[in-house]
């Protein structure tokens, strides 16, 4: 009688448990996008190295992370980044400067081809907000500097992008802040091109 009772108690156990998990909603991935930008841009004779990218710790996981209020925040366990931000933001920014620079010869730091770049553009990310329906805010100090000229360019890069509701739409204007940080230091690099010797 007693092995009837408790097998009856597993056997509730585990299909509350399946329930559990048929009810919880499908995880989603989002992924940022390079600036789209018109073709011809003149050519820059030069090779970058992008990165190390530093995001703050509050944002350094797959969750997406979206401010509530002042101090708090929610981070979503169904709404994810594909890959690490830090990764991500990195990846979009050497994809902009190809872009905006005219050259394919934009690496990723530590990747062996960014020891002999050119220049290296350092980024630290200071804010990455996320508001659905309000704003996606980046603030981002950033260094360019040249190795070979010893010449440095630094800046500090503050942005609030409107954004729709939604993550696709929140996803967007992150992107969007990116394209305008990208664009700050293509003309950095750009403004040391037209020094050298």
């Amino acid at each position: 009688m007693m092995k009837k009772r408790l097998d009856t108690l597993i056997a509730c156990v585990f299909v509350a448990f399946l329930a559990g998990c048929a009810s919880s909603p499908p995880s989603r991935f989002y992924t940022l996008s390079p600036a789209s930008l018109p073709a011809g841009t003149p050519q820059a004779n030069c090779s970058v190295s992008v990165g190390p990218v530093t995001v703050p710790a509050v944002v350094d996981r797959p969750q997406i992370v979206v401010r509530t209020g002042p101090n708090t925040v929610f981070i979503d366990n169904f709404d994810r980044w594909a890959s690490p931000l830090k990764d991500d933001i990195g990846r979009v920014i050497a994809e902009n400067l190809m872009a905006m620079l005219g050259t394919t010869r934009i690496t990723l730091f530590p990747k062996s081809a960014a020891d002999d770049a050119s220049y290296r553009a350092a980024i630290d990310i200071l804010r990455f907000d996320s508001e659905p329906g309000k704003s996606a805010i980046l603030d981002a100090v950033w260094k360019v500097s040249s190795a070979s000229q010893g010449q440095v360019r630094q800046g500090r890069t503050t942005i609030d992008e409107p954004a729709q509701d939604g993550y696709d739409a929140l996803v967007a204007a992150h992107s969007r802040a990116l394209g305008r940080l990208s664009a700050e230091i293509a003309a950095a690099i750009r403004e040391l091109e037209a020094r050298k010797p």
